[in-house]
């Protein structure tokens, strides 16, 4: 069964856009306009995580937040508080009042999207695949083992986590940030030329002889890792 996203939002637009993107990465999408019927949404649907906007009719976002926290069914849910207001007081008075991630309009959807995917491995990592494989390369959570075309493939943590993220992401491009977010999490000091050094140390470690490199460099973009042998 896919997860559950549930989008409380009242900008028709932004959730077009990310119930496309949401539903296209497999995930199941619910939706509501209104804070005031929010709480009620999520007693019938039971979402494994929340897009939450900040400003709603009836019932402010910050508001339903408290109350996801306070009730036992649901505080152990995700949510990432969606909104225009990006002071830094703003920020700390939503994660203080328990939300996982914050979000500001506007935004990069396959940011968000990778967001997502973030608080789901950690919430949820029943959700995930035990194993992952293409362009040769067998990616087997729960031995924490790496193989290319029947070869062991020694990693360390960080390029094993980088080969994760590329992997769960096959034919997307993901940028530096995103890597940086996904693999050390987003309040590490790592400089984004880290990822380079990262993804060239992976690369040496699963590319022998004449085998093609399945991580493909997007000049000014990032990188996409490809299914194809």
């Amino acid at each position: 069964m896919p997860a559950k996203v549930l989008i409380v939002e009242d900008e028709e637009s932004i959730v077009t856009l990310l119930s496309y993107n949401l539903q296209a990465e497999g995930y199941s999408v619910v939706h509501t306009a209104s804070g005031t019927d929010a709480m009620m949404v999520m007693q019938e649907e039971r979402p494994d995580l929340i897009i939450l906007d900040w400003m709603l009719p009836g019932l402010a976002g910050i508001e339903i937040c408290r109350q996801i926290r306070a009730r036992p069914e649901t505080k152990a849910v995700p949510v990432i508080m969606l909104t225009a207001r990006g002071e830094e007081g703003d920020k700390i008075r939503g994660l203080q009042t328990g939300a996982d991630d914050y979000v500001v309009k506007p935004f990069s959807v396959s940011e968000l999207v990778a967001r997502v995917k973030a608080l789901l491995r950690r919430a949820a990592p029943d959700r995930i695949a035990d194993v992952l494989e293409g362009n040769g390369i067998k990616l087997d959570r729960v031995a924490h083992r790496v193989t290319r075309f029947g070869r062991e493939v020694n990693v360390g943590p960080t390029e094993y986590r980088l080969l994760e993220q590329f992997m769960e992401n096959t034919g997307r491009v993901l940028s530096r940030s995103q890597l940086l977010d996904g693999t050390w999490g987003r309040d590490a000091e790592v400089d984004e030329r880290t990822v380079d050094v990262h993804v060239g140390r992976l690369r040496k470690a699963i590319v022998r002889g004449m085998e093609t490199d399945p991580i493909r460099t997007v000049r000014g973009a990032g990188y996409v890792f490809d299914d194809e042998n």
